[in-house]
């Protein structure tokens, strides 16, 4: 008995005028985009090549700018600023350090011991956000002022003999020394620390700690094993949120360093808004992001998390 195949369905038309929904769902997330890179396009790619422009210019403010490639002045300026940048990287490497010796613990608390006071904490993190970064600095000058309750208690401790001798303080003076503008970096950027660290944390499974204690593990083997190594993108995220707006910072440096413990940031303000010489003031600004975006990059490679950029 011979088989009757039937003949497949013919597809509806199209009404004229009318796209294939297929079609129409394959734009849909390339319009969602649009309003990002409109804002990355007016608010970072075109000033960031404004900037390119004005880095190559000579003249002055009187007699206007002109663009004539001068590449001279990105030499001129490394010659000339070039203990500010180590500075930079010196200050900022030393909070980064110092945001993940003291925001780890507490992550590690918050995602794990925590409990019932875990929102209660997190609010406590975030609540030195409500107040201006201006104000944080400022109240710093007088946490480390001299005479005071800490500077005291440092002394007593014989803290400020070793760091006299490793150069980060001036006898028993902290202010205007390169300690109390690591301080006001530690304080001012732990919170980008302590965020992503939590947010790591929080999502290892509970049960890979009970099956490491299972197989009698320590608790100092099930966290070198177990915890630190799933909470690496945490750590590397924290690093960066914290060594890149630190290296940048002048606020800090201003209000409780010196002279002798101004960085990158402090001499580009002064070229923008003060000395006005804006070529090497776009110049100081690329060396900057060029400075960082290498330590990042080696950063990045060393802790084998090229899947996070």
């Amino acid at each position: 008995m011979a088989t009757v195949t039937e003949a497949p369905p013919t597809p509806a038309p199209v009404a004229p005028g009318k796209e294939p929904p297929r079609k129409r769902g394959r734009r849909t997330p390339y319009l969602l985009l649009l309003p990002g890179l409109l804002w990355l396009v007016v608010f970072f790619a075109l000033p960031v090549i404004y900037q390119a422009s004005t880095s190559v210019q000579t003249g002055s403010l009187e007699e206007g700018y002109e663009v004539t490639w001068h590449f001279a002045t990105y030499w001129d300026a490394l010659s000339e600023y070039w203990p500010q940048f180590v500075r930079s990287v010196l200050y900022a490497a030393s909070a980064t350090v110092l945001c993940l010796l003291l925001g780890y613990p507490l992550a590690y608390l918050i995602a794990f011991r925590a409990g019932r006071w875990r929102n209660l904490i997190m609010i406590l993190v975030i609540a030195p956000f409500f107040t201006s970064f201006l104000i944080r600095t400022l109240a710093w000058k007088t946490i480390l002022a001299d005479g005071g309750p800490v500077v005291g208690a440092l002394d007593a401790l014989h803290v400020l003999d070793v760091t006299a001798f490793l150069g980060w303080t001036a006898g028993d003076r902290v202010l205007a020394t390169p300690l109390a503008v690591v301080c006001g970096l530690t304080y001012n950027f732990l919170p980008f620390m302590i965020l992503p660290l939590y947010t790591s944390l929080e999502r290892i499974d509970p049960r890979l700690h009970e099956a490491a204690g299972d197989l009698y593990a320590k608790p100092s083997t099930t966290f070198r094993k177990v915890t630190f190594p799933l909470s690496m993108p945490g750590v590397v995220s924290g690093t960066l949120l914290t060594f890149i707006p630190a290296s940048g910072d002048y606020i800090n440096a201003d209000l409780l360093g010196s002279t002798d413990t101004r960085m990158a940031g402090n001499v580009i303000q002064s070229q923008f808004l003060r000395i006005l010489d804006y070529p090497t003031a776009a110049a100081l600004s690329f060396i900057l992001m060029a400075a960082v975006l290498a330590v990042v990059t080696v950063h990045i490679r060393k802790s084998g998390t090229e899947d996070l950029v």
